[in-house]
């Protein structure tokens, strides 16, 4: 699995431990955050760049962190074809996947602990969204939705 991860600078020290973590499992992980020492920018730019990669098919899933992973959610949402979900337990984490079929989740590093944002991303992780499974037609209605406002 091919993960992309981003950062704004309040979430960049809790996507430091999660990259440790995750290249620690061996998995394959390319962080999209902004370079040190670059022009501050918003998380929104962040946000696109990882949402965009993910739907050019470039990564399987995302993670985005920022101060309480709200902005970073909102603004991944905004790219069409992305379902984003904020993810502050195992549970969310699990329904993400299970039930909404969302290829990123956000954490909040002034929200979650690294030991806890590590058992949330490991449960998405292991989690699989079913297309013959009950939350289907949900996903494909939330899919629909998206169409129909996307700027084609």
């Amino acid at each position: 699995m091919k993960l992309v991860i981003g950062a704004d600078s309040a979430g960049k020290p809790l996507l430091d431990v999660l990259a440790k973590h995750l290249a620690s499992k061996g998995l394959d992980v390319t962080d999209l955050s902004p370079g040190s020492g670059s022009t501050p920018e918003f998380y929104a730019d962040t946000s696109e760049r990882v949402g965009t990669a993910i739907t050019r098919g470039e990564f399987d899933r995302g993670i985005l962190f920022c101060g309480t992973g709200i902005g970073v959610c909102i603004s991944a949402n905004k790219v069409p074809g992305i379902r984003a979900a904020l993810t502050h337990d195992t549970y969310s984490a699990e329904r993400a996947a299970k039930s909404n079929n969302a290829q990123i989740i956000t954490l909040g590093a002034r929200v979650v602990g690294p030991e806890l944002a590590k058992a949330v991303v490991d449960t998405w992780l292991a989690s699989e969204f079913d297309p013959a499974g009950s939350s289907a037609g949900n996903v494909g209605a939330i899919d629909k939705l998206d169409g129909k406002y996307s700027k084609s």
